[in-house]
């Protein structure tokens, strides 16, 4: 057993040495940030035992729990190590800094490399270490929480009852004579028990009036399309019709605070061939924080876990298309082979408040992608993300 395995837990520091500002902010941020969470914090100028450095700096990628990786000055050992990390498959335990002047869209040379600019990276201020210390000792504790998680099943989405709904939703889908839809299932790790009156005041209190028709849509004033209660839920069925051409919703809310949605894509009342990135932008991020908003109406704290489902189909044949808002996107590109993309995540009320920008990021990525590898630059997600959460039409 290694010396590292008889101690605290521990956070390994990645970054450049013998830069005193950078020393500095190490000493009055990452350590006290690390120490703050129950962690042993460890560099390995300052900690190494004798070895080779490579061995040793190994050694402590293998066995860190936390691993900060600060990108100042664009130091290659620190791109080397923070790949070798990525390599580990060790994305939940690294955390990415910079000096603020190193962000994507700052006018300064010095800029986090293309290949990392796309990931989460916690900018720090020179002026404001403290809030600094603060930001990274949150950071760090919510990548704690996801830790603790993973490999313990989590909840499993109860699919002996998720899939009746599905269907009800699918043949809804079919009537309408629409082909593509965006699904999202959340499921709590928190146990709930809610009543039916329960259950539709926090969807009533939940609506995001943004965007067209929110997530969880409340139609009070058609007595027809009003949510309706059974045995075990609340159900809203909104078909297509003369006055609501090619669009469907159907959501469903259990006792138990699981929650299914299927909607058809706004792309389909203007055209039935493509997919665009705003309106993408707007509806994942709304998914979001709707999540974060119906699981606090019904009582949940901002540390409860929560896996969320988002799923695409329809796909195949359609052509994503920009906007002079995105110039140089080499846009449209076309969906060849894949018709359907899905992607799950487990995360707490408070990660989706504190980092919604990254968690939009990761689902659309990889919708994104199979449009023939088209990339989004992180500025463009972090732009319209804020705009929607500020209230803000997608153009």
């Amino acid at each position: 057993m290694s010396d590292v395995d008889s101690r605290s837990p521990i956070a390994f520091v990645i970054m450049q040495i013998g830069d005193p500002h950078l020393d500095q902010m190490h000493d009055t941020a990452v350590v006290p940030a690390a120490r703050a969470c129950g962690l042993d914090p460890k560099r390995v100028d300052k900690h190494n035992e004798g070895e080779l450095l490579k061995s040793e700096i190994v050694r402590f990628i293998r066995e860190a729990d936390i691993i900060v990786a600060d990108l100042t000055n664009e130091r290659p050992n620190c791109y080397l190590e923070v790949g070798y990390a990525m390599g580990l498959d060790k994305f939940r335990n690294l955390i990415l800094t910079a000096r603020a002047d190193h962000a994507p869209d700052d006018d300064s040379d010095a800029r986090v490399h293309f290949d990392l600019a796309g990931y989460d990276v916690l900018f720090w201020d020179p002026n404001d270490i403290d809030g600094f210390r603060q930001r990274l000792e949150r950071k760090i504790k919510n990548r704690q929480n996801l830790l603790s998680t993973v490999g313990t099943g989590g909840p499993v989405f109860d699919d002996q009852w998720l899939n009746p709904h599905k269907m009800e939703a699918q043949n809804g889908l079919n009537l309408a004579v629409l082909a593509a839809s965006m699904e999202v299932s959340y499921s709590p790790l928190s146990n709930l028990a809610k009543s039916q009156t329960e259950l539709l005041n926090a969807v009533h209190a939940s609506q995001i009036q943004t965007f067209g028709w929110p997530i969880g849509v409340v139609l009070d004033q058609v007595p027809s399309l009003r949510p309706m209660a059974r045995a075990d839920c609340i159900v809203a069925n909104v078909p297509s019709s003369d006055n609501l051409p090619n669009r469907y919703d159907y959501w469903v809310l259990r006792e138990n605070g699981d929650f299914y949605t299927l909607l058809s894509l706004f792309e389909d009342t203007v055209s039935k061939q493509k997919i665009f990135i705003t309106t993408r932008f707007a509806r994942v991020t709304e998914a979001f924080l709707h999540c974060a908003g119906l699981y606090k109406q019904l009582g949940l704290g901002s540390l409860d876990r929560i896996s969320m489902r988002v799923r695409h189909s329809g796909l195949k044949g359609r052509v994503l298309e920009s906007s002079p808002a995105f110039p140089g996107l080499s846009l449209p590109r076309r969906c060849l082979s894949e018709n359907d993309v899905s992607t799950q995540i487990e995360v707490s009320i408070q990660e989706i408040e504190e980092d919604v920008v990254r968690l939009v990021e990761q689902i659309c990525r990889q919708l994104f992608v199979v449009f023939d590898f088209a990339e989004i630059p992180h500025s463009t997600f972090e732009h319209h993300v804020n705009e929607f959460r500020s209230g803000k039409i997608p153009r």
